[in-house]
This record gives C-alpha cells, structure tokens and sequence, in this order.
C-alpha cells in the first residue's frame, strides 16, 4: 500500500523506468545495456519503498502518546518553546532515515488548536538549529487528560515539500494520518515538563505503535 501523497512521483518514476528500460536495448555493449536496467529497476524499488504506507494496529488511548513517525530518537531535553507555549517544554525528537516510512500519523485524539506552515531552510535535520530554522509546519493537539502537546514535522536537507493535513477545530483520532514529509526527516513533539517519557535516546520507533508517554 503506499500514500496518497506518492501517486504523481510514483508515475513519473515507472515512465522513467520503462523509458531507461527500453532504451538499454539500443546500446549492444552487455555491461552499459545491464547497468541501465539495474538503474531503473533501484529508482524504482526506491521511490516505492520511501512512499510505502503500511497499515498499523493503534490501541488508541487518551492516556497514552504514541510515536507519529518511524525513526529514532535523538533528542529528549527540557527546551524553551517561543512559537505557542512562550515556556519551557519537555522535547522529544524522532530523526527519519531516507529509508523510514515517512507517513506522520497524529500521536494523541484530541482537537487542533493551532496549525501553521513555515517557510525556511533545509539544514541537515539533526541540526540544533533545525527545529527553528528549517521548513516546517507546528500543529498543536488538545487531549483531555495531557492538555496541550505540540508537534513539528522538519524537512531536513533532502525534504522539499511537507504535507500537513490537520486544520484549527479539527477532531483529530491517535495513529490516524496526519501528513507526510516528502524526502524529510524530523519530528519533534513538546510535552508538558515532567511528563514521563517511556522512550530512550537511540531508540527505534514505530509510527501509530510506539508508546512515548503513558498515565
């Protein structure tokens, strides 16, 4: 199953493959006819594997947070939040390898209380300054049990387009599709200080099943 957000990319890259494909029949050295089919077939096994949305068994819960994303965590730090909250915020980011899948699901139920799209860079994303410089869309959630928890999706150096869904006043359900980061990278989320955290630095997550917080 792949996203919605591949279809277009996913046709131009059969269109290139099929045309790498006919074209290696024209040379009549073996090597250069068999190095153009092995280039369309890896263009092609690439961009499916990147635009993959596998279906994922969410035990949605208000008394948990899941991860929204498959990746790793990088950061988990106390950090001044200056766009919403205007305070300290306990910050837990996943990184997404180019080979992760690069859907964002929404981690808590609850209602959007603020969604916006930021133009800006294309850092690498595990730079400090990533998280405030780079291209990035900020949505906050309101949950009834954790109040408000914030979460940015962050192109990194190879992401160019970010896809957002969630709107202001929107009911949004855990482990449900969010967005999409297209060739991107990072996630940050920002939970009230003290919230315990059940996730360790380097740990790999799973999008819609991964618990990062639980009461």
């Amino acid at each position: 199953m792949f996203h919605k957000e591949g279809g277009k990319i996913i046709l131009a890259t059969v269109i290139i493959s099929v045309a790498l494909l006919l074209l290696s029949d024209v040379f009549d050295n073996f090597w250069i006819r068999k190095f153009i089919q092995v280039l369309a077939i890896v263009i092609l096994i690439l961009v499916l594997q990147f635009f993959r949305n596998p279906k994922r068994k969410v035990d949605n819960s208000d008394n948990h947070v899941i991860a929204p994303v498959d990746g790793k965590v990088v950061v988990i730090e106390e950090v001044f939040e200056p766009e919403y909250f205007n305070d300290k915020r306990l910050m837990v980011s996943i990184f997404m390898s180019p080979i992760n899948v690069h859907v964002t699901r929404y981690a808590l139920n609850g209602i959007v209380k603020y969604s916006k799209y930021h133009p800006g860079k294309y850092l690498v994303a595990w730079h400090p300054k990533a998280s405030e410089e780079n291209e990035r869309t900020t949505v906050v959630i309101e949950n009834r049990i954790y109040g408000e928890v914030m979460y940015r999706q962050i192109a990194g150096a190879l992401a160019r387009r970010i896809v957002n869904y969630a709107q202001v006043g929107m009911r949004v359900v855990q482990g449900k599709d969010a967005g999409f980061i297209k060739f991107g990278s990072r996630v940050d989320l920002y939970f009230p200080i003290g919230t315990p955290i059940d996730v360790k630095l380097g740990q790999k997550t799973i999008g819609g099943v991964t618990v990062l917080t639980k009461k």
